[in-house]
């Protein structure tokens, strides 16, 4: 469908309208009493989230490529099937197929309580194929309000088991990541990808972001909060149906090597990304099906 088409058959009034950018997205604009936001069908990419009464929650970087086949550098890319790299030296995109891959909208609806809940589908195609990856659905569900909540079903649809990884790699918005803490992660163990991808572990005291980081927490399902005393909040990070969480930030030097990134703008944000990935990838049976989700609530301090 094209965004005409879309338009007409999920716009909501008043809240939620599907347009065309200049960039040759597509992308529906939420604008509700609870909060202002985007989500781009490329990706089925949240953009933009910014609950009414606070700043915007999602970093989106200002060099970021809003083009097809293009990943947007901020928001919450979507993972699947692979996170990082593809294993074993097989080709790939980084972070899987599916942050680039122009997703199906399936339902809108505003809800009760007010708030707008977007559905989107991938299904195998062409490109999706020629990796291998021929017999899985997923679906992710977002409902947008003054707290985000977001869900990614996977099922497998072949006679094989199916294993895969995902995460939502949420970009947080900071006033300085170098001020910022991470509590929740105590006690974990985490593969540190800056150092020769060794298995360390993090001790009582929160994350503190002080050099470039890529820390994959493993076998942690519990709540993650950013404090951030410069800004007065902290944006909490509820997850289910997941056993990772990766912190990352890129900080100067590779920043300076990002084409879709300005170089200061490492401090102006923190992933925490609530994932399964490495030794927490899932596998599914023929048939079954697996849902990771995430709420985030934003609060001022």
């Amino acid at each position: 469908m094209n965004s005409a088409e879309l338009a007409r058959q999920f716009n909501l009034a008043n809240v939620l309208r599907f347009e065309d950018t200049a960039g040759g997205l597509i992308r529906g604009v939420i604008s509700s009493p609870m909060a202002e936001a985007e989500i781009y069908l490329q990706g089925a990419h949240m953009a933009r989230w910014e609950p009414k009464g606070h700043r915007s929650a999602l970093f989106v970087s200002s060099k970021s490529l809003f083009a097809p086949g293009k990943a947007i550098r901020g928001g919450v890319p979507v993972v699947f099937p692979w996170f990082g790299a593809r294993p074993n030296g097989m080709p790939g995109p980084a972070h899987g197929f599916a942050r680039t891959t122009e997703w199906t909208l399936e339902r809108t609806a505003l809800k009760a309580g007010g708030e707008v809940e977007i559905t989107l589908g991938l299904q195998p195609n062409e490109s999706t194929r020629a990796f291998g990856y021929s017999d899985f659905a997923v679906r992710f569900r977002v409902t947008i309000g003054s707290n985000l909540q977001m869900e990614l079903a996977v099922e497998n649809h072949g006679e094989e088991p199916f294993l895969f990884e995902e995460a939502l790699h949420s970009y947080f918005a900071v006033s300085d990541v170098r001020q910022v803490s991470i509590s929740g992660l105590a006690g974990t163990a985490y593969i540190d990808k800056t150092d020769g991808y060794q298995l360390k572990e993090q001790g009582a005291e929160a994350v503190r972001i002080a050099k470039e980081t890529d820390q994959v927490h493993l076998n942690t399902k519990t709540t993650c909060v950013v404090h951030d005393p410069m800004w007065n909040r902290r944006i909490i990070i509820q997850k289910s149906g997941s056993a990772t969480t990766v912190i990352w930030n890129p900080w100067i030097d590779k920043a300076k090597g990002m084409s879709d990134m300005a170089p200061e703008e490492w401090l102006d944000m923190i992933c925490v990304e609530t994932a399964n990935a490495a030794n927490n990838a899932v596998r599914l049976a023929p048939g079954e099906s697996h849902k990771l989700k995430a709420s985030v609530k934003v609060e001022q301090i």
